[in-house]
């Protein structure tokens, strides 16, 4: 396959993902979101196999562990998601709404490394509208309680959207919603199919920013910062409520002056109707003992630090512990960038840092 059909760059565009192997489960060709989604890999020339479950993907072709990585980073999955019970998605949600699982990014840091562990393969579900009606019974059940959904927990669903179309069914099912509400993060910048939907303020779109030494050193595969912003100026001139994550902020020489121009980009960047209800989400890098093993093994050159000595020790939900920045350092962190977005943006909420 070439190169124009992969995700990568094309005269400075980050180009939309194709992928270099499709399977299918067979029942997901009951679905009409299934056959369209054969039709566009028959129409892309890309080679289709079938599989018994989306959870079982054992043949991919490589000579190596992290060659078959690779390749699999490279792969679709198309299946019924049959597990409809939701998980909790805290702070940013109370569910995560299962789209779409993997992602095509290469970012470092990801905590998916560890969640999909050897599945790192990437699965769409056809059968949306059983997602969407598991979604309204949690919202009838926590009437008249608003109950928002968070569409990017296991994967960036805009990065999937020309594929699927099911971030765009999604958004105008919660629009619908006088008690639901869409939030979901992208690191891709292909929104324009998203523009005309009828979101009625019900969706926030939030894009994933970094410092620059982040995005250049541990975020291969995903939109260049300039194309996020230029998405997210897109977005909300489309009425769309907007936000930012900044994750993961990662101490690193010069991180000060690295931060505050991210900041000073936005500001000069984003129009009038961005800063009307911005939100902002920050997260502290973090990592587990497993992230560190599978992250070295798999990116062997990267520059990411995680010495243990350097950091201090949370333990977390279920016993597992992860190595964040030690107090000082994270206040510091957190002041820091907490000054740099209320100087830029007076009237944005910053949601939590963690």
């Amino acid at each position: 396959m070439s190169s124009a059909s992969t995700t990568g760059r094309s005269a400075g565009q980050t180009l939309l993902f194709v992928p270099e192997l499709v399977y299918f489960e067979p029942a997901s060709l009951d679905y009409p979101k299934g056959q369209c989604i054969y039709r566009w890999a028959e129409e892309q020339g890309i080679p289709i196999r079938m599989t018994t479950s989306h959870n079982r993907i054992t043949n991919l072709p490589g000579d190596s562990e992290l060659a078959r990585y690779k390749l699999a980073k490279r792969t679709l999955v198309v299946g019924v998601r049959k597990t409809l019970q939701f998980d909790t998605s805290k702070p940013s949600a109370e569910y995560a709404i299962p789209l779409a699982t993997g992602c095509m990014g290469h970012c470092h840091y990801c905590y998916l490394q560890t969640t999909l562990g050897a599945k790192p393969y990437i699965r769409v579900y056809v059968n949306t509208g059983e997602i969407l009606a598991q979604a309204q019974a949690y919202i009838n059940e926590r009437a008249p309680e608003i109950t928002r959904f968070e569409a990017a927990c296991t994967s960036d669903p805009v990065g999937l959207e020309h594929i699927s179309g099911s971030l765009r069914e999604t958004i105008e099912f919660m629009g619908r919603q006088p008690l639901g509400r869409l939030r979901f993060v992208t690191k891709f910048h292909h929104v324009d199919s998203l523009l005309d939907a009828r979101h009625n303020g019900h969706t926030r779109f939030r894009f994933s920013v970094n410092a620059d030494y982040v995005i250049r050193n541990f975020e291969p595969g995903t939109s260049r910062f300039e194309e996020r912003i230029e998405a997210a100026s897109k977005v909300a001139r489309a009425g769309y409520p907007l936000g930012f994550i900044i994750a993961p902020i990662i101490w690193h020489e010069g991180w000060e002056q690295g931060y505050e121009e991210l900041l000073r980009k936005l500001g000069d960047a984003l129009p009038e109707e961005a800063t009307r209800d911005l939100t902002f989400e920050l997260i502290q890098h973090r990592f587990t003992k497993t992230a560190k093993r599978i992250i070295e093994a798999r990116y062997p050159k990267t520059k990411l630090e995680m010495d243990e000595a350097k950091r201090k020790y949370k333990r977390g939900r279920y016993g597992i512990g992860k190595y964040v920045y030690p107090d000082e350092q994270a206040e510091a962190l957190r002041e820091r960038i907490t000054k740099y977005i209320y100087s830029t943006f007076p009237r944005a909420r910053i949601e939590y840092f963690t």
